[in-house]
């Protein structure tokens, strides 16, 4: 953690809805006039699309079924921390980009499938903004997640997270429905050992929760929309939150425990301005006053 140098981690899987999340932060550091260093979890993965394929495809031979982008063994969890210190320590560090279609290829210089040329974050930046698998996780080798100032979970129920990994994967990346299955099975033993613990060491969870039957996630022709939904909002430390205040801005929203307040999925994005600015400001008031 950095007075000087924030950094804000936002880790989920992939079908989570991060990318929703960190369209939020955009908003917010864009009204704040905060200029924030950007780094992609998928930069750090340790393998490309064509190298990744290949190694499933010798681990399948040898008997090893659920080579996955969550283990350890599969990412540059080192490099990862490396980055996260250095920029804490000197707001300074180094990331790539993995290019994922041809619009990012024209973008980046790189062929789809393929990383770019590591080089450094920009100068003179507010804050480092985090955004993919392992934002907060925690190894026998490494602890990226000590070095976050602010680290946010996004989480939703386990079928309403397969439900969308799956109608984006088939929509947006062409995969079959089989294909899918076969990665949500083979990923799942990395799923519980890197990805679970991680909700353990985050600031806020977000948890969105259909109020629809989703008991078949495999078959479901469509995703529960923000209607058909509850968020649960936890905070690992609620000292300091105004729930009060939280209930009186946010129409129908109750707390379930002492920590957690849950709200009507449509008022999500108007919870996470509430909460999450005032969060921000005390990271850049602060870093300011150093």
């Amino acid at each position: 953690m950095s007075v000087h140098h924030p950094i804000i981690s936002i880790t989920g899987s992939s079908g989570a809805g991060t990318t929703s999340v960190k369209n939020t932060f955009a908003q917010i550091f864009r009204r704040e006039k905060i200029e924030a260093a950007y780094i992609e979890g998928d930069a750090f993965h340790r393998y490309d699309r064509y190298e990744m394929r290949e190694l499933m495809a010798v681990g399948a031979k040898s008997g090893n079924k659920h080579i996955s982008h969550f283990s350890s063994e599969t990412n540059l969890l080192e490099e990862l921390e490396e980055t996260f210190r250095s920029y804490s320590e000197k707001g300074a560090g180094r990331t790539r980009h993995y290019v994922h279609d041809a619009a990012e290829a024209e973008l980046h210089g790189a062929d789809p499938g393929r990383f770019t040329d590591w080089s450094m974050l920009p100068d003179g930046t507010d804050l480092l903004f985090y955004e993919g698998l392992h934002g907060a996780v925690v190894t026998d080798k490494v602890n990226v997640a000590k070095w976050a100032d602010l680290k946010i979970g996004v989480v939703p129920v386990i079928n309403l997270e397969w439900i969308q990994k799956l109608h984006r994967d088939r929509s947006a990346r062409g995969y079959s429905t089989e294909a899918v299955t076969d990665t949500i099975l083979r990923r799942m033993p990395d799923y519980v050992h890197y990805i679970c613990p991680q909700f353990t060491q985050t600031d806020i969870n977000f948890q969105r929760v259909p109020t629809v039957d989703t008991s078949n996630p495999f078959i479901a022709r469509w995703i529960p929309t923000a209607d058909e939904s509850m968020v649960v909002i936890r905070f690992r430390n609620p000292r300091g939150i105004d729930f009060a205040y939280l209930r009186t801005m946010l129409e129908g929203s109750f707390l379930s425990r002492a920590n957690s307040i849950v709200i009507p999925g449509g008022k999500l994005d108007l919870a996470m301005q509430l909460i999450l600015t005032p969060m921000i400001l005390q990271l850049i008031d602060r870093k300011r006053r150093a």
